[in-house]
């Protein structure tokens, strides 16, 4: 069965965005980038709410199109546009989305244990408000997250409060040269 892992940067104390969805605070270096691509090349797809799905859209289809993109900009450009996007939305017309995108209107835990179900590589889950969804359904298999080496001291949490806590095994930890320190945890069953 397949896995929903929710990636994520967060800083160190915690948020995934500035007060204002400012993320100019991300540190994504070449090493990253490249671990990032790799990382997503395998997944059978990429969940995502409107916000983040529009964000990436807008940039990613022709990304390597641009003289200056590096090479892991342009190696990202191509998976984004081959890969399977699953789009939560209630304002997003189908129509709007690229060809590899099946826009769906609300978390149901029946349909996504179904496309856990479905052959293919894992699901990557992105975007704090749709993961909160996720997180309250029991949803997430694994959480990939990229710790900072920044504070910000306000901003959006990644994680809502929860009834109590959340035990999880760590699988893996990470340094990157930058200072990102990756840690990944699986959900204890």
């Amino acid at each position: 069965m397949r896995k929903i892992i929710l990636m994520s940067q967060v800083s160190l104390d915690g948020y995934y965005e500035g007060p204002e969805r400012q993320i100019d605070w991300h540190r994504v270096d070449e090493e990253l980038h490249q671990h990032m691509n790799d990382e997503l090349r395998s997944v059978g797809g990429m969940l995502m709410g409107r916000i983040t799905y529009e964000l990436m859209d807008a940039y990613w289809p022709t990304a390597d199109a641009d003289p200056a993109a590096s090479a892991a900009e342009a190696d990202f450009a191509g998976i984004w546009r081959s890969a399977r996007k699953y789009v939560y939305s209630r304002t997003l017309d189908a129509g709007q989305a690229d060809p590899h995108a099946t826009v769906l209107r609300e978390v149901v835990p029946e349909e996504v244990r179904a496309l856990k179900a479905a052959p293919g590589g894992d699901l990557t889950l992105s975007g704090a408000d749709l993961a909160a969804s996720f997180l309250r359904h029991g949803l997430v298999d694994e959480y990939r997250i990229y710790v900072q080496p920044v504070r910000i001291g306000r901003g959006h949490s990644l994680f809502p409060p929860s009834d109590g806590p959340v035990p999880l095994r760590l699988e893996e930890t990470r340094t990157f040269g930058n200072g990102v320190v990756l840690l990944r945890y699986a959900t204890q069953t």
